[in-house]
């Protein structure tokens, strides 16, 4: 298996606000709605060479407590589930639905009342051409997406 970390991530949240706010799905939701018609996002798309018209997929993701499922060109629909929880230390999911096995932990932890740090990993199991193809651009989207969960407001 492939293994891709993020960077450690700093918030201005306990760690008992980011854990409870990330380990239930539904929470996710009205950012989602948000982000479509979020100008700001479709500007940082068009910037990084994307079509914002991809952001009107996200009307198809799927969310419950414990599982997100979204449709992914060409492949279908992929899900993750929530399949492990260590409460205010780290989420753990796995792939349903997806052509390759996969799982993410979040992990967090305190670094004072006030404050928290988080990290991705993602682990994958990928053939050698595909890592190699992919490898960098898992790196930086993990990286990405834990920059994204730390500008979340978790007071």
């Amino acid at each position: 298996m492939a293994k891709y970390e993020s960077k450690v991530k700093q918030i201005n949240a306990p760690v008992q606000n980011v854990y409870a706010i990330l380990s239930n799905l539904e929470n996710f939701r009205p950012m989602l709605e948000g982000l479509k018609d979020n100008e700001m996002i479709r500007e940082k798309l068009r910037e990084a060479g994307q079509d914002p018209a991809q952001l009107d997929s996200l009307k198809d993701v799927s969310l419950t407590a414990d599982r997100i499922a979204f449709p992914a060109p060409m492949v279908g629909e992929v899900a993750l589930r929530i399949v492990d929880l260590e409460e205010n230390r780290c989420i753990k999911f796995q792939t349903e639905q997806s052509p390759v096995e996969a799982n993410l932990w979040i992990q967090v932890l305190p670094v004072t009342d006030c404050t928290s740090k988080l990290r991705l990993t993602l682990k994958a199991d990928l053939n050698p051409m595909v890592k190699m193809m992919i490898g960098s651009k898992i790196e930086k989207g993990i990286d990405a997406f834990a920059d994204m969960l730390a500008m979340i407001q978790y007071n």
